[in-house]
């Protein structure tokens, strides 16, 4: 039976394990607000993470908006257009200005470079984003952060599991979020995180995700609903179990495709730095002279049915919804780089076979594809 391959799949434990897991849900009829898998789930993974504290979410882009209300930040978020909308939209939607950086060629991630110079009297936070599980630069940005009083909250998103020098990436800065989404490394169906090392902000950040209730009689916070229920936390339960086999076998699939597309000229492919013990969330692909511009090669992988992904394109400062408001043309590397970057398929049950196919089809050879997806 022929099937399509898409840029991504979700990883999932064995039905049996989950049945087995939510089973006792049953009986509790406890189905949401901060019940016993919510917190067995917290625990797994601040003891996985290496982090002090950790506070769970409905989805990341909540995660992200709760720290930045809970850290109280105000006025300019120096950030970079380089990542997924909700970045973006999480600092304007808690009402600050996003100021926007451009990125380094090597790996996407802000260019610390670039970041004093935006700062000015009303920029109260940096906002990094490590791209594709490559960490950002920590050192410089926390150097920077110090010398101007900044906060600074990681988008880590990418980085579930990534580590630099023995040092998790849940580790750096006041605040990382993580999105435990559905096409991420490790998922809860849908589902985010927090974790920092300021013990003050569990009650602050788990309330701000109850509405803003303190107690029975009090709700201090105009707070919203993010609150991870049983049924993504069983998930995630299950799923931890097998995170590290699951990123073994990404690893595999990511060798393939080195075997296959290293060192083909106008060919460049993001690599983690030496120094990363890396999660192989993406394969992203830099298409600059090659035979075939980027969107070419899109559109023959879909001819076949393989389904990549201009990702990040277009940048967030480039959104209908910022039309005038921000200058995409003042990050030039990273509008440049959204015109040409692709992400070819990636998930850890990825057939070397595949990955063979899909390169044949970039490289012009033959494959195995027929009309309707891999044989």
């Amino acid at each position: 039976m022929n099937r399509p391959i898409q840029v991504t799949r979700s990883s999932m434990p064995p039905m049996d394990e989950y049945t087995d897991e939510i089973k006792d849900l049953w009986d509790t009829h406890w189905l949401t607000n901060m019940g016993v898998k919510h917190h067995k789930l917290e625990q797994m993974l601040k003891n996985y993470l290496k982090t002090p504290y950790i506070t769970l979410f409905t989805n990341g882009h909540l995660a992200l908006e709760c720290i930045i209300a809970a850290l109280n930040l105000t006025g300019e978020v120096i950030t970079t257009p380089f990542t997924f909308a909700s970045t973006t939209h999480a600092i304007v939607r808690t009402g600050l200005k996003p100021v926007f950086c451009d990125i380094r060629e090597e790996d996407c991630t802000i260019d610390p470079d670039r970041i004093e110079s935006l700062i000015t009297k009303n920029t109260c936070a940096i906002v990094p984003i490590h791209v594709y599980g490559n960490l950002c630069d920590t050192e410089r940005i926390e150097e920077i952060a110090r010398k101007y009083n900044l906060k600074v909250v990681y988008d880590a998103a990418h980085a579930f599991g990534v580590s630099r020098r023995g040092k998790s990436s849940a580790c750096f800065g006041d605040a990382s979020m993580f999105s435990f989404h559905a096409t991420k490394v490790f998922n809860t169906i849908e589902g985010g995180a927090v974790t920092f090392g300021d013990e003050s902000l569990i009650k602050i950040l788990d309330d701000l995700k109850n509405f803003g209730i303190t107690g029975p009689e009090t709700v201090e916070y105009a707070g919203g609903n993010a609150k991870m229920n049983e049924f993504q936390a069983a998930m995630g339960i299950c799923n931890l179990r097998h995170v590290d086999e699951e990123i073994a076998k990404r690893r595999k699939v990511y060798e393939k495709y080195l075997d296959n597309l290293d060192g083909i000229k106008h060919i460049k492919i993001i690599k983690p730095s030496e120094d990363i013990i890396s999660n192989y969330a993406y394969f992203p692909v830099i298409f600059d002279g090659y035979r075939y511009n980027r969107d070419e090669v899109f559109e023959l992988l879909k001819e076949n049915h393989i389904y990549a992904r201009k990702y990040f394109y277009p940048i967030t400062s480039a959104f209908e919804c910022y039309r005038g408001v921000f200058e995409p043309k003042k990050t030039p590397v990273a509008l440049e780089i959204s015109k040409k970057v692709l992400t070819l398929p990636m998930y850890a049950d990825l057939s070397t076979e595949e990955v063979d196919s899909i390169c044949s089809i970039i490289l012009n050879k033959s494959s195995s594809f027929g009309p309707g997806g891999v044989k």
